[in-house]
């Protein structure tokens, strides 16, 4: 079992909302939101959980030293196919090439997690790390769906082009794991991460 450390601040090292409102669900709420601004292009040959893990654990390294004596959570939300990292779609394109791989087949969510534990120097002590897999299944889609879900603008800025707590969920014909996870925060291994450092009251 893990060693239970004084309670201390909490703080998410993420810009996403979908992340504060999945720690809401468990009734968890971060004493501060102080996004990582990190290189998040994967490196060569990098392997999608590969990827997933070592940027999470860089945006809790980036976000340690501005809160010592805190508790910083970071996550990072990887979709791939086969071997293939699909991007944070930022354009149309980007998008139409996610949705046309995805159409039909089975894909993987990899959810990094990374709890930090920093000192009164912000230098981090203690590093607790999960990575969560859910696999995803999309039904064939049509070019008018595609072309529907483009339309709706829900795509912008989500791992694989994708929004599964919306308008995608249409496209899911079978999810096996976590669902938070892919939606941005696999809430189980968080809170067993958050009760095993004393934070979170079993």
């Amino acid at each position: 079992m893990s060693e239970a450390v004084p309670v201390k601040r909490l703080i998410l090292a993420s810009a996403s909302p979908r992340r504060v409102d999945l720690l809401q669900q468990i009734g968890v709420t971060a004493d501060a939101v102080d996004p990582a601004d990190i290189d998040e292009t994967p490196l060569p040959d990098e392997l999608p959980p590969q990827h997933a893990a070592r940027l999470a654990r860089a945006k809790a390294d980036a976000v340690a030293a501005r809160h010592p004596g805190a508790l910083i959570l970071a996550a990072d939300t990887v979709v791939a196919c086969g071997r293939r990292i699909l991007p944070k779609a930022e354009t149309e394109a980007q998008a139409r090439y996610c949705l046309g791989l995805l159409t039909g087949r089975r894909h993987r969510v990899l959810g990094g997690v990374t709890l930090a534990v920093t000192d009164d120097t912000g230098a981090v002590v203690r590093r607790l790390e999960r990575l969560v897999r859910t696999d995803v299944t999309f039904k064939p889609l049509s070019r008018p769906e595609i072309e529907s879900y483009i339309a709706s603008g829900e795509w912008h800025g989500k791992a694989g082009g994708y929004a599964i707590q919306g308008r995608a969920a249409a496209f899911v014909r079978w999810i096996g794991g976590s669902h938070p996870n892919v939606v941005g925060l696999p809430l189980f291994e968080v809170s067993n991460l958050l009760q095993g450092v004393g934070w979170l009251t079993p």
